[in-house]
């Protein structure tokens, strides 16, 4: 039985009732006097909760895909798949090249993708695709699952040599592909947009940034240990680059995330602006910290405090050139902690670095809040993405997007997702 299976659902839900069955109608026994009969009802009811909290726990992660396997919950993750070897150094996650035979994107079982509402069906020409695949990484011998969702023009004739903008939406900690796409709505709310004209015929891959499960890396490259940031920032364009029409130049090029998502959204195009030129982030935090899930992510020595100030992004803007990207930042003013931290992360960004932000008076650390947003985020990272790109590199074409726009700026985004009327310092 499958970790995420139905079948393993009712099995814990039987096996509680049994196991609360079985309390009522031994207790009795277990109420006589002596130290063997305190035991036995201590291990009763401890058993009994151990069983209904495991059922619990079972149908959460049935409904969220917390972890998509028994391996994944006990740490024992798929790190190359057949065909894949080491070429010239140590372990994965090194940094060192592997030799990888077969293609950097492979088909993917449908299991999570058959569990997600509200996807395109019909004739892909019409209403797009959503395809389930694994990205192997050639420098980190990383594998992870992806959902990617090909608009309808990606099919379409007149669009055949035409290269696609991308946008990598990443899923907070310890979420999955799965919470992304039907929970965050990616895919559907994008089709929505671009089928009313509100985006651009985007490339959306949808992809979880926790390559070593249960350890939550928080998008750094580890000393020693996961490489996520080169997975991220390298492997994943170029596997992707390799296997789908999708702009070549960074300006096509944006990152999305809620939660941890949203935070390695910003790490990603603030510390590699050559790769993502846009983000959006939703709830995120604006330094990486240690905590019992990261365990240690900056090693010790020398380096330690220049790699954690590196992913401080508030250090960052104080003290380092600020990158030519744009991005976006959701916080509600009541009901999520960050409020406070976004509004300093909005007055530090300077030129040519330029800031928007959607700030609902209510909402809370969750996906309605997150659906709500991904609308207007949407269609902002739209318009800072170039559209459309010839597959002929001599013969790119810019459309209206961040290579067409002062790089300056801060902005507040209407719930509608279009700008208001700039303030006063304002550069447009």
């Amino acid at each position: 039985m499958g970790l995420t299976s139905e079948t393993t659902v009712y099995v814990m839900v039987a096996l509680a009732a049994v196991c609360v069955a079985l309390l009522v109608w031994l207790w009795p026994r277990f109420a006589r006097q002596g130290w063997r009969q305190v035991l036995a009802r201590l291990v009763a009811v401890g058993t009994t909760q151990v069983v209904i909290i495991a059922a619990f726990a079972c149908w959460l992660n049935s409904s969220y895909q917390f972890f998509g396997s028994w391996g994944e919950l006990f740490g024992r993750v798929e790190t190359a798949p057949v065909g894949v070897t080491q070429a010239g150094g140590p372990g994965v996650g090194t940094g060192n090249d592997v030799a990888v035979r077969g293609a950097l994107v492979q088909p993917a079982g449908d299991e999570q993708l058959s569990r997600v509402s509200g996807l395109p069906a019909g004739p892909a020409a019409v209403t797009g695709r959503v395809e389930s695949v694994k990205v192997i990484g050639r420098r980190t011998g990383v594998v992870d699952p992806a959902f990617v969702y090909l608009p309808p023009q990606y099919f379409q004739k007149a669009y055949q040599r035409q290269r696609f903008p991308v946008i990598v939406a990443l899923s907070g900690y310890p979420g999955s592909i799965f919470n992304l796409a039907q929970h965050l709505r990616v895919s559907q709310t994008a089709g929505e947009l671009q089928r009313s004209g509100r985006m651009q015929p985007t490339v959306m891959v949808m992809i979880r940034p926790t390559i070593a499960p249960p350890r939550d890396t928080e998008c750094v490259n580890v000393p020693g240990g996961p490489q996520t940031e080169t997975f991220l920032a390298k492997d994943l364009p170029e596997a992707l680059k390799s296997a789908y029409r999708v702009g070549h130049d960074a300006s096509a090029w944006g990152v999305m995330g809620y939660s941890s998502g949203g935070s390695c959204a910003l790490q990603l195009t603030m510390r590699d602006p050559h790769v993502y030129t846009t983000a959006a982030a939703l709830s995120p935090d604006y330094k990486v910290k240690d905590d019992p899930t990261t365990g240690d992510l900056f090693g010790s020595g020398p380096g330690r405090a220049d790699r954690i100030n590196g992913h401080d992004l508030m250090w960052r803007l104080k003290h380092l050139p600020a990158p030519q990207v744009s991005v976006l930042v959701a916080e509600s003013k009541h009901g999520e902690r960050g409020y406070p931290q976004t509004q300093a992360f909005i007055k530090a960004v300077k030129a040519p670095m330029r800031v928007a932000s959607i700030l609902p008076e209510h909402g809370s650390h969750n996906f309605p809040t997150w659906v709500q947003e991904m609308p207007p985020a949407l269609e902002w990272m739209s318009r800072q993405l170039t559209f459309p790109q010839d597959v002929v590199p001599r013969h790119v074409k810019k459309g209206a997007g961040a290579a067409d726009r002062p790089a300056t700026g801060h902005g507040t985004l209407r719930a509608d997702g279009t700008e208001p009327t700039p303030t006063a310092g304002t550069r447009r």
